[in-house]
């Protein structure tokens, strides 16, 4: 039998996730932070307290978006820096990064950050935020942006950690997701 949802608690508050088929044949409990505020703002202050030794933080557009914005007003920081799937017309002198296919985009992909966001970066201690952190593509592109900067990781933080991922002793998050093999 098939599951439809995988319910989350983040410390007194339930997500209802749907389980959705990828074309890899497996399926995911998609979580979606996009248009939930409460939800947003709840992971945020959970997260904000293991990222107070960053300087500044980044993110990958677009589901880590507004939880970083929230990070980052809860730390005080005026500015984050986001890390880009296309390349915009205003990041024409800015850096890139190639990286492997994720678990829901199941392609190679590139990263770009503007000049703006480098030199927010450069010789910072930056926390990278996202929503959930699965196969770990997502994350090496955004490290490899930070590296290249001239930033220097120190925390990586996620609401969830799905899968194998959860084994992993580098990352911070709230939570664990299962990868379902039907």
């Amino acid at each position: 039998m098939k599951r439809e949802f995988y319910t989350v608690d983040f410390q007194g508050f339930e997500a209802k996730l749907p389980v959705l088929p990828l074309p890899s044949g497996v399926s995911i409990a998609f979580f979606n932070l996009h248009g939930d505020s409460a939800l947003t703002e709840h992971c945020a202050k959970l997260l904000t307290e293991k990222l107070r030794d960053c300087e500044v933080l980044i993110t990958a557009e677009s589901k880590g978006l507004q939880l970083t914005h929230c990070i980052a007003r809860n730390l005080g920081q005026r500015f984050y820096a986001v890390a880009r799937k296309s390349k915009k017309l205003y990041m024409q002198d800015g850096i890139e990064v190639e990286i492997e296919s994720s678990i829901t985009t199941g392609k190679e992909q590139k990263l770009y950050l503007s000049r703006h966001d480098v030199e927010l970066i450069r010789g910072k201690k930056v926390g990278i935020v996202d929503d959930v952190v699965s196969t770990g593509a997502s994350l090496a592109g955004l490290v490899a942006l930070v590296e290249k900067a001239g930033g220097i990781v120190t925390k990586k933080a996620f609401v969830l950690a799905e899968g194998d991922a959860a084994k992993r002793p580098d990352v911070i998050y709230l939570n664990t997701i299962p990868v379902f093999t039907d």
